[in-house]
């Protein structure tokens, strides 16, 4: 595990950019992983190598072939990592568009006087397009409540809103705002319990960077993930749509292949950055387990890497060395609860009395990196219920240490003391 073995966290730091150092601002502990991961230094080099290259796919030309083959190995890269064995993968913009763009097709192909259901958990990237698209095709618009004190939906919540009618659903597998998961394949069996035909759309965007996804698990038709936030760049998002998702009408060229979702040529920077990424994952599996198959060393990566922010979170939540934990700190409280065992590297609280600006501000001082969520329409569905205006936020990732965690909880509890 990469707990127990300091030279593999060392080699794990040493393949990301600006580990320690912001390239603006200096020395620093990043601890904003949750608004955008650090970036492999092999997609750095790969960006600048495909964006000086001239010419496009669909050319007769070896240039062209080379850049097909990098699309096509990108992929096949892609379906080992999510566990896909059918649908495809496509680029857009940003994840945010790709769910717009999913959601919408599936509400206009869905039978007249039909629901779409999705729950009060959701980033507006999945809820502001259902219920965009409910509207604009006379669907009712059926919203799931949230446990407010776990910070999770359930499958048994979406159960109980479920009725024959549902033809368009929509899941988030970790928000955003509190880093908190939930099980996409127990809530999607629920969905199809009832309305079998129900076309299911996921929003991976918080949880892809945790290393675990499962497609063939999770029986649902969409899934988007933004690889900003998943170790490569900004400008693009990445969807898996399936068979059936692919085969509604949607948006093409006339005259053009039936089966083309991607409007205009699309980066082929951006697919071999994103094989990059999953090149990195591998690399991990088989530093953290002797297996051999690509995706069982998948799998072991992001068994570890759960391993690892599991231990990262609980030494934040519970202390390290002589540092006491966020739990036994006077003033603050830990939205989701201190022993949640749905979070995925995230840590969000509020501490009574200090405003979270300066809170972020003091630790930004300090040289940690973390960041406000306020009850805006970003994150007013999470703190509103809780009656907060706003929280701080600190997400890691595996490349992240218990010195830095330690670094971070000495700046808060001196935080809490100076509030008295």
């Amino acid at each position: 595990m990469i707990q127990d073995n300091q030279s593999l966290i060392h080699e794990i730091r040493d393949r990301f950019a600006n580990v320690e150092a912001c390239p603006i601002e200096g020395p620093r502990v990043y601890f904003e992983n949750g608004g955008g991961a650090l970036t492999l230094k092999s997609v750095i080099e790969t960006s600048a190598k495909y964006a000086g290259i001239p010419d496009n796919q669909g050319r007769d030309n070896p240039a062209a072939k080379a850049l097909e083959a990098t699309i096509e190995k990108a992929r096949t890269d892609l379906a080992v990592f999510m566990n896909s064995h059918s649908g495809q993968f496509i680029l857009g913009e940003t994840g945010t568009e790709l769910l717009f763009r999913m959601i919408k097709v599936a509400c206009l192909n869905a039978p007249k006087g039909a629901k779409v259901i999705g729950s009060s958990l959701e980033h507006p990237s999945s809820r502001s397009a259902a219920q965009h698209w409910a509207g604009v095709t006379g669907m009712e618009y059926v919203s799931v409540a949230h446990d407010d004190v776990e910070g999770t939906v359930t499958a048994s919540h979406y159960a109980a809103q479920m009725t024959p009618d549902v033809a368009v659903a929509t899941i988030l597998h970790a928000s955003p705002v509190t880093g908190i998961g939930v099980d996409v394949a127990a809530i999607a069996a629920a969905i199809r319990a009832v309305s079998p035909d129900c076309v299911i759309i996921v929003d991976g965007i918080q949880h892809a960077a945790h290393g675990q996804v499962d497609l063939a698990a999770y029986d649902i038709d969409g899934y988007a993930i933004s690889p900003y936030k998943m170790f490569s760049r900004h400008g693009y998002g990445v969807a898996w749509i399936s068979d059936k998702l692919t085969s509604f009408s949607h948006e093409a060229l006339i005259g053009g292949p039936i089966r083309n979702w991607e409007l205009g040529t699309r980066d082929t920077g951006a697919f071999a950055a994103i094989s990059d990424v999953i090149a990195y994952f591998d690399w991990l599996g088989g530093n953290v387990s002797d297996e051999v198959a690509p995706r069982k060393r998948l799998e072991a990566a992001g068994a570890a890497i759960k391993s690892y922010e599991m231990t990262l979170t609980d030494s934040l939540i519970n202390g390290t060395g002589n540092l006491m934990g966020l739990r036994d700190m006077d003033r603050i409280t830990i939205l989701g609860g201190a022993d949640n065992q749905h979070r995925e590297g995230t840590v969000s609280f509020v501490i009574d009395g200090v405003a979270s600006a300066d809170v972020v501000a003091t630790l930004n001082k300090e040289r940690v990196r973390t960041h406000m969520r306020k009850a805006d329409h970003y994150s007013g569905n999470i703190l509103y219920p809780l009656d907060l205006p706003d929280c701080v936020r600190l997400s890691m990732c595996h490349y992240n240490t218990i010195q830095e965690v330690a670094q971070a909880l000495a700046v808060i509890q001196h935080i809490c003391e100076a509030a008295g």
